[in-house]
């Protein structure tokens, strides 16, 4: 059987965890910063876990 190709798209935004999860950045932390609040800003430069919900579909995309 062939190995599956990694999406490099995908290899390039989220990295896997030591538990098998993925690690993201926030989306809307790039421009038009002035309207949202600092709390909020500060908030959008952590890292997230992805959602349950996409899981199987990026293990997929990043299969190694």
């Amino acid at each position: 059987m062939p190995k599956i190709k990694t999406r490099r798209a995908a290899a390039k935004r989220l990295r896997r965890t030591g538990s098998g999860k993925f690690r993201s950045h926030h989306a809307g932390a790039r421009h038009i910063a002035t309207s949202k609040s600092t709390k909020r800003k500060r908030g959008l430069r952590k890292a997230t876990t992805i959602a349950k919900a996409d899981q199987r579909r990026v293990d997929r995309m990043i299969p190694y």
